[in-house]
Parts: C-alpha cells; structure tokens; sequence
C-alpha cells in the first residue's frame, strides 16, 4: 500500500535510525489506520527468545497466591513481559499437564507452586534442561537443584511460638498443612522446638479449610486455650468451628495465625498474624527469574522476612 519494502517497513515499525521520519511517519499511521500487530509467536521464533512465562499455582482464589500473581503481572507489564497462569487444583496431574502446555506455548520461565502430592519433579527439571528457568514459590521441593523463593517460614513459626508463650498460654491446638511439604515440615519443627515443654501442643495435620474446621471443632473438647493456624486457608476453617461453637475471641480462647494479612482483618477482632507477604515474595521471585535469564547458574533459596502484626485475639 505505502510502496516499500517488508524490511523497510519492519526497519520502521522498530524505529530504526537508517529509516527516515516521513517514512517512519507513514509507517505508522498506515499499521494505526489497519490496527496492525506483529506477530509475536513469528518474532519468538525467528528471536528463539519467548517473553512469555508461565505461572502454575494450586488455586487462584487464595490471597497469598493472588498478591504473589499481582507483583509478577505488575514487574511483567514494566519489563514487555507476558504471563501465562494455570490453576492446578492441588492435583499433580493436572499440574504435569499445566508444564507441557507450558512447554508447548515455549515460555521463556516459570514460576510455579507445587501441589501437596507432587513426589516427581523431573519435568520442572526438564525445563531447565532447555534453558527455561523455574522459579519454584511458597510450596517448594525439598531438592538442591531448585531454585526457591520462599516465606521465612521457620523465623515466622518462631516468632508466633514466642508471642503465645509471652501471653502465658499452657494449651494450644497448632493446626499445620500436608505434613509432606517442606513448607510444613520447617514450620513446625521450628514451632515446637520454640514451645518446647513449655507449653503443650495438640497438633493436627489438615489440607484445606473444611478439615481445619472439622479438626478444630473436635479439639475445642480438649479445651486448649490458644489455636495456632499455619495459613490463611487454614485460619478460615478454625474461625468458623470456633463461631459454630459460640466463643468468644480473645476470652474464651486465643487466636493466632501466619497470613498474607487480609483475612486476619476480616474478623473482629482483628486477629494477630506473623505477616508473611505474596506481593514480596512476587517481587523476589521476579528478580531471581530475571537473575536466570541474565546467565546466572548459582541455585539458592531466598526467603522474605516476616513480622508480627498485633491484633486483638490472644
């Protein structure tokens, strides 16, 4: 239409400084007129560069893993980065079928969360075989040639430990996640050897909301006078067997939990949390999937520090 070749055509679109301004000019109000996009996928392939990554999480609907989403999604847009997400729903199936669509739309890294069944992580592994980066978050594998992003999570049970021994609690319900993720096994190491014997624990292993409810719910019989929730999903089951119950918070028993923060303020009053932050760890993992790309082989696990946030329930 303009009378010019593809290349000066493509020179132009890039801003090229062998292509003149009216050329340039023309260029590019001719591809606005006919809403032109170059097609990334030819521009991938011809690159062999892809800026897509890939992120698998268990579920979207969790608030830690929504304001993890958040930092990548806002370090993507600023960096000319695109993001791929992918629910696994906590079933490892799933989770493999997420990594070879990954591999089929040839992202350029991933990030992901494992579920709490994932025993086999050779296709994480053969991804980094062809040179794309995984950038494993919150629930991570316990394996040395991981690159991992995580919580804080023994300093975290620690410091909630500390604060319900400080408050003078002699019972306490520790309610903790699938007992094979690491996640789970670095906080409540650090949990109990931070109570010791001076307090005593009853300590149930849930997966999700609905067991942390029922679990809750058959200990209230026990009477313990604190309940510590490891996570944000957890706390939702304990506060509702706590309310189906008809106590009161703090007076009839105390609550703390580990959370991103918002649930904590959804009750009143507000709970007391060791604040462990998804938009942070958003943030390092993007810095660490951008340490990748760059070239660096150096494996590691960061972590993010945490703090407590002073509520009205314990």
């Amino acid at each position: 239409m303009l009378g010019i070749s593809i290349s000066t055509v493509s020179r132009a679109l890039k801003d090229h400084p062998d292509i003149s301004d009216k050329t340039k000019q023309r260029v590019t109000e001719l591809a606005q007129a006919l809403d032109y996009e170059p097609n990334a996928n030819a521009i991938n392939l011809r690159s062999s560069k892809n800026n897509l990554f890939g992120l698998i999480v268990p579920t979207i609907s969790n608030f830690f893993y929504d304001s993890f989403i958040a930092a990548i999604e806002e370090e993507c847009r600023r960096n000319n980065y695109s993001m791929m997400i992918l629910q696994s729903g906590d079933d490892p199936v799933v989770e493999q079928e997420n990594i070879k669509l990954c591999r089929q739309n040839r992202i350029g890294g991933l990030f992901a969360c494992i579920t709490s069944q994932t025993s086999n992580f050779e296709p994480f592994f053969k991804l980094h075989n062809i040179d794309v980066p995984v950038i494993f978050f919150d629930k991570v594998p316990d394996d040395s040639r991981a690159n991992r992003v995580c919580v804080a999570d023994a300093a975290s049970a620690t410091i909630a430990a500390n604060t319900i021994l400080e408050k003078k609690k002699k019972k306490v319900l520790a309610l903790f996640g699938n007992q094979n993720l690491s996640i789970t096994k670095k906080r409540l190491e650090a949990f109990q050897k931070t109570t010791g014997k001076k307090t005593k624990l009853i300590i149930e292993h849930v997966n999700n909301a609905e067991e942390a409810q029922q679990a809750t719910y058959l200990a209230l019989k026990e009477n313990p006078d604190t309940i510590f929730c490891m996570s944000d999903e957890i706390l939702t089951g304990s506060m509702k067997a706590i309310q189906q119950a008809g106590l009161s918070i703090p007076g009839d028993i105390a609550v703390i939990a580990i959370s991103n923060g918002f649930i904590p303020k959804l009750y009143f009053p507000e709970i007391t949390y060791v604040e462990t932050s998804g938009y942070k760890l958003g943030k390092l993992a993007f810095s660490s999937m951008m340490a990748c790309l760059a070239g660096s082989t150096f494996l590691q696990e960061l972590t993010i520090e945490c703090l407590l946030v002073e509520g009205g329930s314990i």
